[in-house]
């Protein structure tokens, strides 16, 4: 049986001696050919049929890359949202906007208004923006709940284009503190609404990408409006101008919600389960309907079991945890200063000898872009923990070199650095 193996055809039959008794002495002997070239041919075989079976291989794998291919296939992507997103985004770009619309020209606005030098007025035109916005954020949830996401979204331009209308009207110190305080009202709306927009909007795989669009919005802002404030250097009156093209977005947000769609979890909230469907089924694909309006339905029904929930149950076990480091991510981040950077950079910078304190805020502002731009890059690659490690440890960082630096000679460059 050994040398039918081994030689190659035609085979000579084998004698019957050679076979029928193992123990024979005469059978050991063509061991020897073990080590010479039937052996080799032996190994040539085995190689051959190893080539055969990987060539045949992947022919056997071809249906579960088909199969793989139509899941592939049945992902419509992130296109479809981002219109929708985008839109939603230009609230944000308002915000920044309002953010650093007073950063420039505020010194000609409280010499215009009269109220030039006062630290303590100056401080409350700026402030009170962020007052209305506290109460603009309070009120969102009812609003949201009764109209929809969209038609909220639209109901908020009115306080952002006449706050900025009265702003740039203003003659006195109140009625710029109301056409601040009613910008602030329409921006804490939107601060609220658009996470919750875009999360029910955007495609669970895309959340995260198209959410910093939210961001990017609000850098875009606050570049646009330093931008403006370089020119305020040079014309006292040009803040009234800076307030009339605020007006402007307002109008844009309000016609464009009028072609967006609306949150497919509000539509199952109040019954109209078919549009829900639609909306699904044209932004994230076929095969998310189903499983997208069970959950909705889910949360819907828990939500209408918690009625009786009490706030103090977010200092109570399992959520006292989660809310406290929630709580401490937003309040730490305020306390950082960046708002103080943002509002009044243009006067620092001033102090440290800067001759044009617009355009040194304005390398702020493009470094709060270039930050937001690589959120988005890495938001779904690498996590939200660790992006937010990295920034609060460069931040602590930064801060330890601002405050060091104010024992050296080279203070002033140190402080313009660890500011952009």
């Amino acid at each position: 049986m050994w040398l039918a193996t081994v030689l190659h055809p035609p085979v000579v039959p084998v004698p019957l001696f050679l076979t029928s008794d193992p123990c024979a002495k005469v059978f050991h002997k063509p061991q020897t050919f073990r080590f010479g070239f039937p052996l080799l041919s032996l190994k040539l075989k085995v190689s051959a049929t190893k080539k055969q079976l990987q060539t045949r291989r992947p022919d056997k794998e071809d249906p579960p890359n088909q199969e793989q291919g139509n899941d592939q296939s049945s992902d419509v992507g992130w296109l479809p949202s981002f219109p929708h997103v985008l839109v939603a985004s230009m609230s944000n770009f308002l915000f920044g906007y309002h953010i650093g619309v007073m950063n420039g020209p505020i010194v000609s606005i409280a010499r215009e208004l009269g109220f030039e030098g006062d630290p303590i007025l100056e401080g409350l035109v700026v402030s009170i923006f962020i007052a209305g916005a506290f109460i603009g954020s309070i009120s969102c949830g009812s609003l949201v709940d009764k109209l929809g996401c969209r038609r909220t979204f639209q109901l908020d331009t009115i306080p952002l284009i006449l706050g900025a209308i009265v702003s740039a009207q203003a003659n006195s110190l109140n009625e710029i503190l109301l056409g601040r305080f009613l910008v602030g009202l329409g921006i804490g709306v939107n601060t609220v609404l658009v996470p919750i927009y875009i999360s029910e909007v955007a495609p669970t795989k895309y959340r995260g990408s198209l959410g910093t669009l939210s961001q990017i919005g609000t850098c875009l802002g606050i570049i646009l409006s330093l931008c403006l404030g370089v020119l305020a250097e040079h014309d006292p009156h040009w803040w009234r101008t800076m307030f009339y093209i605020a007006s402007g977005p307002g109008f844009i947000l309000a016609l464009g919600m009028q072609f967006t769609v609306e949150s497919p979890r509000w539509l199952c909230r109040v019954g109209n389960i078919k549009d829900a469907e639609t909306i699904i089924r044209n932004l994230w694909g076929d095969s998310e309907v189903d499983r997208a309006i069970e959950e909705f339905q889910s949360i819907i029904k828990n939500d209408g079991t918690d009625v009786n929930s009490r706030w103090l149950e977010l200092l109570e076990e399992p959520h006292s945890r989660v809310a406290f480091i929630g709580g401490s991510l937003f309040v730490l981040q305020q306390f950082a200063g960046i708002n103080g950077v943002l509002y009044f950079s243009s006067l620092t910078f001033q102090d440290v000898g800067i001759a044009s304190g617009a355009l040194a805020s304005l390398f702020v502002g493009l470094t709060n872009f270039a930050g937001a731009l690589c959120a988005s890059y890495f938001m779904d690659s690498q996590g939200r923990k660790r992006l937010l490690i990295g920034s609060y440890l460069g931040m602590v960082r930064v801060n330890l070199i601002l405050k060091l630096s104010y024992f050296s000679k080279w203070y002033q460059y140190y402080e313009c650095l660890c500011f952009i």
